[in-house]
């Protein structure tokens, strides 16, 4: 595996060499600020999460905003109902890109055991999804487990090539046939092909 980073600690000042697109992931892996999308019993384990015992604050996620402008990574906890459904995808629409979402448990992964004509089967038939969590509630630390899982996805990204592909063409045009630096993490499967629009 190549190495991305180069970095010594021993000696202050010191000059860091890296690529645009690991200093970049790595800016936004380590600062994800949660919409958290409460809808049922999941979202009491969400602010579990958030509380001093498991502490979210440790991978730079505490900043949970109930402004859709000021948040990238939406955590869909709970029972999605059609009746909810239009106001999700209104709030998922006024995230600025880049974004992600993670569907926490049971009910917002394949509409748990509601089996009914009032429940979505599943927010990826709205949005497109990154990290599913299972359990009906997940613990706090499963919300954990999967936000490293959407850190990992969030490292084998491509940034610069998907948000600038003109300027990026125009620069080298070799760049759009390097391989990503890291295999990416999708559903927690690694090596699974990336979503569509984390591409130009």
């Amino acid at each position: 595996m190549p190495q991305v980073a180069a970095y010594d600690s021993k000696i202050e000042g010191n000059v860091i060499f890296t690529q645009l697109d690991a200093a970049m992931n790595w800016m936004r892996k380590n600062s994800l600020w949660p919409m958290p999308m409460g809808l049922a019993c999941c979202a009491i384990e969400l602010m579990a999460a958030a509380a001093s015992r498991f502490d979210i604050a440790r991978f730079g996620s505490e900043v949970m905003r109930f402004s859709p402008r000021q948040c990238d990574v939406m955590i869909v906890a709970g029972t999605v109902t059609y009746k909810m459904a239009l106001a999700v995808k209104r709030i998922w629409e006024q995230m600025p890109e880049p974004k992600w979402c993670i569907a926490m448990g049971a009910c917002a992964s394949s509409g748990g055991m509601y089996r009914s004509y009032a429940v979505l089967q599943g927010i990826d038939q709205l949005i497109p999804v990154d990290v599913y969590i299972s359990g009906c509630p997940p613990r706090p630390e499963a919300l954990l487990e999967g936000l490293m899982r959407l850190q990992k996805k969030i490292e084998g990204e491509q940034s610069f090539l998907a948000q600038k592909p003109r300027l990026a063409a125009e620069l080298a045009p070799e760049i759009q046939r390097r391989p990503p630096v890291r295999a990416y993490v999708r559903g927690g499967i690694v090596g699974a092909p990336p979503s569509k629009r984390t591409l130009a």
